[in-house]
C-alpha cells in the first residue's frame, strides 16, 4: 500500500512552518497514542503521524521530500539536475570527494536541549499592577520514567545497530563519471540514531518521552503590561540523550479596568465634574490604584485640565521608577434641570455679554455669588 501524503498525514500546507508542523504533530500524537486512544488503528496511525513529523521538522529530510516524495533520492535520475546523476550520486557526494572525504552530521546522540513552550495567562489589571504568586498546569512532554528515556522495555536496553555499526550512517561506494564516490546516507534501520529497541518500553512505546499534565509555580512580576513576556527556565520539554530542558515562555494579557486606562507606566483617570464644582472650586476625593487621595480643583478649571499625580502611576517592572496618574477633567452639563436652577442659569447669562476671555475678576466674583444665591 502507499504512503499518504506526510502533509496530508499531519493537516497543514506544504508552505507550513516548524512551530505549525510541530503542533499539528502535538496535537495528533495525543489522539492517537496508544494509552490514550484504544480504537482499533490508531496506534498504526500513531506511527504513521510521528514519520511524517520526523521527516518534515528535519530540514534535510523535509527538502528530500519536498524534491523526491516517498522515492529514495539515491535511486538514480538523469543528468545532473536537481543535485544529482544517473548512477545516483548528488553534488554533495562531489563536494564530499574534494573538499574532505566526509560531510560532517550532528551526531544524533548527541544531547539536545527540549523544545520551548509558550503559555497565554490572562491576568486582571491589579494584579499586572501589583503582581501576583499563582499556578498554571499545562501538558508537556517528559522523560518517562520506566524506561528513563531510552525507549527500551524494562530489564532491557537498546541495541548498537549493526547495519551501521552505531554510525547512524550507511556508506555506498558508487561508479561515477568522475571516478568511484562514497556516498554517506542516514540509516534507514535506526533513522539515524545508531541504535535498534529490540524490545520497545510499554509506557512510551518506544519514544522514551510521555506527556503529562504539570503544574508549575509562577510569580507575575509587578508592573507587567499586556503582551509582554516572563521565561521560566528549564519548564519547557524535556531534553533528548540527557539535554537540558526547554523553556517556558509566559504572555500576559491583561484586563481593561472600568475605571483607569494605562499607557506604559502612567494611569489616566477621566474625572466627571459638575459646572458648579468647577466653577467655584472643590475639594475632593480621587480614586487612584493605591486609594483614594484629595484633590483640590481651582475656581475656573476648565474641562481636558490634566492634574498630574506624581509616583502614583505603576511602578517600573525592571525597577526604573514609578509612574503618574493623571486625572482628566470632564465637565459635566446636566440633562436635567430644576426651575429654580434654570432661573439662576438666566441670571447668569444676562449678567454680562462679554466672552470668557473678557471677563473680570470683579465680574467673575459676581457670577459665583449668582450662583450661590447670595
Amino acid at each position: 500500500m502507499s504512503k499518504r501524503d506526510y502533509y496530508e498525514v499531519l493537516g497543514v500546507s506544504k508552505s507550513a512552518t516548524k512551530d505549525e508542523i510541530r503542533k499539528a504533530y502535538r496535537k495528533l500524537s495525543k489522539q492517537y497514542h496508544p494509552d490514550l486512544n484504544k480504537e482499533p488503528g490508531a496506534e498504526e496511525k500513531f506511527k504513521e503521524v510521528t514519520e511524517a513529523f520526523e521527516t518534515l521538522s528535519d530540514e534535510t529530510k523535509r527538502a528530500q521530500y519536498d524534491q523526491f516524495g516517498h522515492a529514495d533520492p539515491n535511486q538514480g535520475f538523469g543528468g545532473f539536475g536537481g543535485g544529482g546523476s544517473a548512477d545516483g550520486f548528488g553534488f554533495e557526494d562531489i563536494f564530499s570527494t574534494f573538499f574532505g572525504g566526509s560531510t560532517r552530521r550532528r551526531d544524533p546522540n548527541a544531547p539536545r536541549k527540549g523544545d520551548d513552550l509558550q503559555y497565554t495567562m490572562t491576568i486582571d489589571f491589579m494584579e499586572a499592577v501589583f503582581g501576583k504568586e499563582t499556578e498554571i498546569e499545562l501538558p508537556r512532554e517528559e522523560e518517562c520514567e520506566t524506561c528513563h528515556g531510552s525507549g527500551a522495555k524494562k530489564g532491557t536496553s537498546a541495541k548498537t545497530c549493526t547495519h551501521c555499526g552505531g554510525t547512524g550512517q550507511i556508506s555506498v561506494t558508487q561508479n561515477t563519471p568522475l571516478g568511484q564516490m562514497v556516498n554517506r546516507r542516514t540509516c534507514t534501520h535506526c533513522q539515524g540514531t545508531g541504535k535498534i529497541i529490540p524490545e520497545k518500553c510499554e509506557t512510551c512505546h518506544g519514544t522514551g518521552r510521555v506527556t503529562k499534565r504539570k503544574k508549575i509555580k509562577v510569580t507575575i512580576p509587578a508592573g507587567v503590561d499586556d503582551g509582554q513576556r516572563l521565561r521560566i527556565s528549564g519548564q519547557g520539554e524535556a531534553g533528548a540523550n540527557g539535554g537540558p530542558a526547554g523553556d517556558l515562555y509566559i504572555v500576559f494579557r491583561v484586563k481593561a479596568h472600568d475605571k483607569f486606562v494605562r499607557e506604559e507606566d502612567d494611569i489616566y483617570l477621566e474625572l466627571p465634574l459638575t459646572f458648579p464644582q468647577v466653577a467655584l472650586g472643590d475639594e475632593i476625593e480621587v480614586p487612584t490604584i493605591y486609594g483614594n487621595v484629595k484633590l483640590k480643583i481651582p475656581a475656573g478649571t476648565q474641562t481636558g485640565t490634566n492634574f498630574r499625580l506624581r509616583g502614583k502611576g505603576v511602578k517600573n517592572v525592571h525597577g526604573h521608577g514609578t509612574g503618574d496618574q493623571h486625572v482628566i477633567v470632564k465637565v459635566i452639563t446636566p440633562k436635567k434641570m430644576t426651575e429654580k436652577q434654570k432661573e439662576l442659569m438666566r441670571e447668569f447669562a444676562s449678567i454680562d455679554g462679554n466672552s470668557p476671555d473678557e471677563y473680570s475678576s470683579s465680574l467673575f466674583d459676581k457670577i459665583k455669588r449668582t450662583i450661590k444665591g447670595d
